[in-house]
């Protein structure tokens, strides 16, 4: 049956070269690739595969060599890399929720405090309002009793799922996430991925790129990264 439904993220024939003395690195070879709103798409492979340059040019936290990213959110349509830095910056706080492996927490922040902050990044704080929204969050990723606590007092496990809710402050359409469980022990990253998949119950599309392909069946889909390029039917071993 026909859809009108548009990709929510659209990468077109995406090149990222890195240039050194050692001389010129291609991390991304030409990808073409389509993210359909409400997906939960894996992007699985080795390290050194470009998963995390892909999430790099999506987010626009670095700069494409060639090709286009198109995020349709928000009721716009973007092409990434034609804004400025300043428009960049407020159009990912407002759009896109980035959770990496190392949690990013700031560590002289409560982790209320650290949930607030996306919000006053983006102009859209509100003393009452962003706290209630924060607690809220807190509430969501069941961290609610530890909300004036500093991360140093916190786990590995919580830290990440505080750094879930703080990507979720400004309620994005679209999660990134860089490895989000590749250093939690099997149980805590079971819970986040339950995290996860609730988020997209909810309607929010996620995208997370993993080393780990026994992660491949938990996606709605996946794709195979391997050498800066989308393997066909992910049939290259990785």
């Amino acid at each position: 049956m026909a859809t009108d439904v548009l990709p929510i993220i659209e990468l077109r024939g995406v090149v990222k070269v890195y240039t050194s003395e050692a001389g010129d690195f291609t991390a991304l070879k030409g990808i073409d690739a389509q993210v359909m709103p409400g997906e939960f798409l894996g992007i699985v492979g080795k390290s050194g595969a470009g998963k995390s340059t892909l999430l790099n040019m999506i987010s626009g936290v670095d700069h494409l060599t060639r090709g286009e990213v198109i995020v349709r959110a928000n009721g716009k349509d973007v092409s990434v890399h034609t804004l400025n830095e300043n428009d960049l910056a407020l159009w990912r706080g407002r759009t896109m929720g980035i959770v990496y492996q190392s949690f990013q927490l700031l560590p002289m922040l409560t982790l209320v405090e650290n949930v607030m902050l996306p919000m006053d990044l983006c102009g859209l704080y509100h003393p009452r309002r962003s706290r209630e929204r924060a607690l809220e969050l807190l509430t969501l990723v069941e961290l609610e009793e530890h909300a004036n606590k500093l991360p140093a007092f916190i786990s590995g496990g919580q830290q990440q799922r505080v750094a879930i809710a703080r990507a979720l402050a400004n309620d994005p359409p679209i999660l990134i996430a860089d490895e989000p469980t590749g250093s939690l022990d099997s149980v805590t990253a079971d819970h986040i991925f339950e995290l996860f998949e609730h988020l997209r119950e909810n309607g929010k599309t996620i995208v997370m790129v993993t080393h780990d392909k026994s992660l491949s069946p938990r996606f709605s889909r996946h794709l195979v990264l391997a050498d800066g390029e989308i393997v066909p039917n992910g049939k290259r071993e990785i």
